[in-house]
């Protein structure tokens, strides 16, 4: 009987550490959205991004596709602004990735929020937020 407790207690602080090791290296996939200040300059967007994937890179994380969604309404007034300016990241990583990203992120005076969604899967392929030229010269015409 005793054997059984010692073998059974070695197991388990055996599968424990292993168990650990496969964690921490487990890449998931993400969707990370920032919203800007609506009074950020082009120039100033393109400075948040870059500050922002060298994170996710430094962290181990790979950013698979980027989208800047533009200046769109909100709403609702989030810190007396009433449009922002939406960047888009599909994203790689570990939750090590993301804590890291959120920590630097409840810190910048320039986003008004930002969230992080995980996702089984990825689609890189869809624009969402890309103008179609078909619609729009419809409208143009009506």
């Amino acid at each position: 009987m005793l054997y059984i407790k010692c073998f059974f207690v070695l197991y388990l602080k055996f599968y424990n550490s292993i168990s650990s090791i496969f964690l921490e290296n487990n890449m998931n996939y993400y969707e990370h959205t920032i919203i800007a200040r609506q009074d950020t300059s082009p120039s100033q967007i393109k400075q948040i991004q870059d500050k922002y994937s060298k994170i996710i890179e430094s962290n181990d994380g790979n950013i698979l596709k980027f989208e800047s969604w533009g200046l769109m309404h909100l709403s609702y007034l989030i810190k007396k602004n009433k449009k922002g300016n939406y960047l888009h990241f599909k994203i790689e990583g570990s939750g090590k990735t993301i804590e890291e990203l959120e920590k630097n992120e409840k810190i910048d005076k320039n986003l008004l929020r930002y969230l992080t969604v995980k996702v089984k899967k990825l689609d890189l392929d869809t624009d969402y937020f890309k103008k179609n030229e078909k619609n729009f010269k419809k409208k143009l015409l009506l």
